[in-house]
């Protein structure tokens, strides 16, 4: 039987000023899983994001990937989960959209024929097409979002991670971001979207985990876990405004 793709037992992260971020988290990640991490600004979601892309260090726990041990599962995490920020505009680096695009793959030390096999491929799927040269910081929010993705495609990752995906854009940035995140979902690809805007997206996952001070307080489909919730953790219940889960989105 396959490992899972995430293993995390016992995780705390205490910052050097005192402040305990994380608690005792104990959760596992299925590959081709619809993951929807919830819970207040500082609850600790982006913390434990960090933590297992190996962006920031534990104070203690365990991290295993495809069941290994994090430190030493490093170098095929790498190629095999990528990371869009919420703030996109910090992941751009290349000055044309088909450049920004192609530094993972030429990172790789792909062929040339390679990389721009990837890079076009990955433009289209991020919907981007007939915008390869256009400079990559004139795009909107949605579209700056979209282009990280494009780079994490390009690398070949199966897994994509988003750290408040729907962070300051408007109606039609939103829309954008949910297409590339259903067709993501389409074509078999792990899916962690880390929000407190549920109503925006929560008709596309198949879990819903929530984190309240830094420790994971509900987990389980989406339906079972609404009907649990607490106001003391500081997330909403879209079907006060939607009827039912399947409601909530905003495509």
């Amino acid at each position: 039987m396959d490992k899972p793709l995430f293993s995390i037992r016992g995780l705390s992260k205490i910052f050097p000023s005192g402040h305990k971020a994380l608690s005792g988290i104990d959760l596992e990640i299925e590959a081709g899983s619809h993951l929807v991490i919830a819970g207040a600004n500082g609850s600790g979601k982006t913390v434990l994001m960090k933590i297992i892309t190996g962006l920031m260090d534990a104070s203690s726990g365990e991290v295993l990937f495809k069941g290994r041990p994090l430190a030493l599962a490093m170098g095929s995490l790498r190629v095999a989960v990528g990371l869009v920020f919420q703030d996109a505009d910090a992941q751009i680096i290349g000055e044309t959209v088909e450049e920004d695009t192609a530094l993972g793959p030429k990172n790789l030390k792909l062929s040339k024929d390679a990389v721009n096999e990837r890079v076009s491929a990955a433009i289209r799927a991020a919907g981007l097409e007939g915008k390869a040269g256009f400079p990559a910081r004139s795009l909107s929010g949605g579209e700056k979002r979209r282009l990280a993705v494009a780079g994490i495609l390009a690398m070949g990752c199966q897994t994509i991670i988003m750290d408040e995906p729907f962070a300051n854009l408007d109606w039609p940035g939103v829309r954008s971001v949910l297409q590339i995140i259903m067709e993501l979902k389409r074509d078999g690809k792990t899916v962690i979207i880390l929000t407190h805007e549920l109503e925006k997206v929560l008709a596309l996952a198949d879990r819903l985990v929530v984190i309240c001070g830094g420790q994971i307080v509900r987990d389980g489909e989406p339906e079972t876990v609404l009907d649990s919730l607490k106001p003391e953790y500081g997330v909403r219940d879209p079907r006060c405004s939607y009827r039912t889960v399947r409601d909530c989105s905003w495509l």
